[in-house]
C-alpha cells in the first residue's frame, strides 16, 4: 500500500479532490486519539522543561552536588507525565438521556426548546455538525413532517431537507396542495452524523426526549414520516419502510399523541423514481385524512 509520505503534492491533492468527490469529509485514525489530553501533556512537559534550567541554578555547586551519585553520574530526570487514556471524556449514555429528558421536559414553548437544544452538549454528533436542526415552518398548521437526519446539504444551509431531496418534498407538498409554510418541518436527529452515516442506538436515545417534545408543543393532528429510520423510530418495529409505509398508527409520547402515516423519504425516490408511484399513493391518503379532519 502506498503511504502518504511516498506521494507527491500533486497525487495527494489528486487523492484529497477523490475522497472529497465520493462524499468523505472526515479523517480519523485507526484508533481514537484524545487530542485536549496529548495537549495537555505537551503543555506539562514543556512546563518542566522551563522549570528544570531554574532549578538547576538553584542547585548547591561543588562536591557535593558533583558527588550526589555514588557512581557520579548525573542526577537522574524527572520523567514527564504520560499521556492520559486514549479514550475519549464522554458523559455515559444513561446520563445523557437522563440530561436531554430534563431539558426537553422543561421548555414551555418551541422557542424554549430551541436555546434547550443549543445549549445540549451530550451528544457526540453535536462536535462534528456545523448546524442544529430545529423545526421549521407554521406550528399551528396542524401538520408536521418529520425525517429522520440532516443531510451534508441541510448541515451547510441549517435548514432541514435542502438540496436535491429538499426540491423535491416541494414539490411532494405542492402535489397535495401544500408548501413549506404550511407546515412545520423538523428531522429527528439534530446534528448531521459525519459522512451520513445511521446514528447509533445511544444517539436516536438522547436525541428522542427533543423530537418528542417538539411533537409535544407543536401538537400537530397528522405527521408525515419520511424513510426507513423515521418510520421505524417511531413505530417500534424492524421492517422496511415498503412493509411500513401508508398505514395510519399513534406516535407520541406520554404527554401527547397523534396521528402518523409513513412514507418513502425524497432522497429514496431520487435513488428509486420507480418508488414515485407509492409515495403518491401515501400523500394522498395523507391529504385525505387531513382533508377529513378539517371537514
Amino acid at each position: 500500500m502506498i503511504e502518504a509520505r511516498d506521494m507527491t503534492p500533486a497525487e495527494l491533492a489528486a487523492l484529497l479532490a477523490f475522497h472529497a468527490d465520493a462524499g468523505v469529509d472526515w479523517l480519523v485514525e485507526e484508533e481514537p486519539i484524545d487530542r485536549i489530553a496529548a495537549f495537555a501533556a505537551e503543555k506539562a512537559s514543556r512546563h518542566l522543561a522551563r522549570s528544570q534550567p531554574a532549578q538547576a541554578a538553584a542547585a548547591p555547586t561543588g562536591g557535593a552536588a558533583r558527588n550526589s551519585d555514588p557512581a557520579g553520574r548525573s542526577p537522574a530526570r524527572a520523567p514527564a507525565p504520560a499521556p492520559a487514556s486514549a479514550a475519549l471524556p464522554a458523559i455515559p449514555d444513561e446520563n445523557a438521556v437522563a440530561e436531554a429528558r430534563f431539558a426537553a421536559e422543561s421548555a414551555r414553548s418551541l422557542a424554549e426548546l430551541k436555546l434547550a437544544l443549543d445549549g445540549f452538549s451530550g451528544c457526540n454528533l453535536k462536535a462534528s455538525a456545523r448546524s442544529t436542526i430545529f423545526a421549521e415552518g407554521n406550528p399551528q398548521s396542524g401538520i408536521m413532517v418529520i425525517g429522520p437526519m440532516p443531510s451534508a446539504d441541510d448541515d451547510r444551509e441549517g435548514l432541514a431537507f435542502s438540496g436535491r431531496s429538499g426540491l423535491l418534498l416541494d414539490r411532494m407538498l405542492f402535489a397535495i396542495g401544500l408548501s413549506r409554510n404550511d407546515v412545520l418541518i423538523s428531522t429527528i436527529i439534530p446534528w448531521r452524523p459525519p459522512g451520513d452515516r445511521m446514528p447509533s442506538a445511544p444517539e436516536a436515545a438522547i436525541c428522542r426526549p427533543f423530537i418528542e417534545r417538539q411533537i409535544a408543543l407543536a401538537e400537530p393532528r397528522h405527521v408525515l414520516l419520511l424513510g426507513n429510520f423515521a418510520a421505524r423510530f417511531f413505530l417500534g418495529e424492524t421492517g422496511t419502510i415498503h412493509a411500513l409505509r401508508g398505514q395510519w398508527r399513534e406516535i407520541g409520547s406520554t404527554s401527547y399523541r397523534t396521528e402518523a402515516l409513513a412514507t418513502l423519504h425524497p432522497q429514496e425516490l431520487l435513488t428509486a423514481p420507480a418508488s414515485k408511484a407509492l409515495a403518491w399513493q401515501d400523500l394522498q391518503a395523507f391529504m385525505a385524512k387531513v382533508r377529513q379532519a378539517s371537514a
